[in-house]
């Protein structure tokens, strides 16, 4: 079965989380680690942890992506906010360690005028600093829409940092839908060609997991505004040939579309429909 599901609040708990996967037919979730524009993460529960572990046991639920806040930069040209993104990442990764075998999802950051070749090789240096070998937890670059001075809308550059991390078996990609198409790559007429693409630059065996995401804006427009499913620019049929792409399978994917519990369970039996 096609591992499908969304973005859920972690404030209740694992437990309660997987709770409501379940209940809108989800088989997977993604969640932030702390909340997405704050520092403060809130103390894990080794109960609700064990309690989680069985119900996701029981229900099917499979891999499962914690995704950094939205406000770590790693590439910023001011070193407090680098050591901020750093302590950030390191301490998340070690609450995962509750959780072993899932993904950790960041943004590689924003340049902010210092060029693409010196964030790289900042964000390679964070991840350096942070990774442990014997870690069970893969860490995830999110492939970006290019907006501004953002590292990452061109797999080259993923590939650039990834070719500079010391453990690359503690490293994947997650493909943004709404972001790969807003920073170019043709996923509705080209699929294959994108994929191919990815392929050939990083190799797929990087893809770990994705972001089903429609989009507010046309293809190259870096912009990066999700939609819902079937409602913007990628529509349903695209997105469909995305979740059940044969080159994909045994992926999670997440919704991160702008929706409640219902909207999501609604998208998410839409997607799990070929046609």
């Amino acid at each position: 079965m096609i591992k499908i599901g969304c973005h859920l609040s972690s404030s209740k708990g694992f437990l309660h989380m997987g709770k409501e996967a379940a209940a809108i037919g989800a088989n997977t979730f993604q969640f932030f680690t702390r909340n997405p524009r704050g520092s403060r993460a809130k103390a894990i529960d080794p109960e609700d942890v064990r309690a989680y572990l069985a119900f996701a046991g029981e229900h099917g639920i499979g891999q499962i992506v914690a995704h950094a806040p939205y406000t770590l930069n790693p590439c910023s040209a001011r070193e407090e906010t680098r050591e901020f993104a750093l302590e950030t990442m390191r301490d998340d990764l070690e609450r995962l360690e509750y959780l072993p075998g899932n993904y950790y999802n960041f943004h590689p950051g924003s340049h902010v005028g210092q060029g693409i070749e010196a964030g790289i090789a900042q964000i390679a240096g964070t991840l350096n600093e942070i990774l442990v070998p014997g870690q069970r937890t893969v860490v995830l670059l999110e492939t970006m829409a290019g907006k501004g001075s953002e590292v990452g809308s061109r797999f080259e550059e993923l590939e650039r940092i990834l070719e500079q991390v010391m453990h690359p078996e503690l490293m994947g990609v997650c493909l943004d839908t709404c972001h790969v198409y807003d920073a170019g790559y043709d996923i509705t007429e080209d699929l294959e060609g994108v994929l191919d693409s990815f392929d050939r630059i990083i190799g797929l065996e990087k893809l770990k997991a994705v972001h089903v995401n429609d989009t507010k804006n046309p293809m190259g427009s870096h912009k990066d505004r999700h939609e819902k499913i079937g409602e913007g620019f990628l529509g349903l049929e695209a997105l469909r040939r995305v979740v059940h792409h044969p080159k994909l399978s045994g992926l999670p994917f997440c919704l991160e579309t702008p929706n409640e519990l219902p909207g999501y369970e609604a998208e998410i039996r839409l997607l799990r429909q070929k046609s």
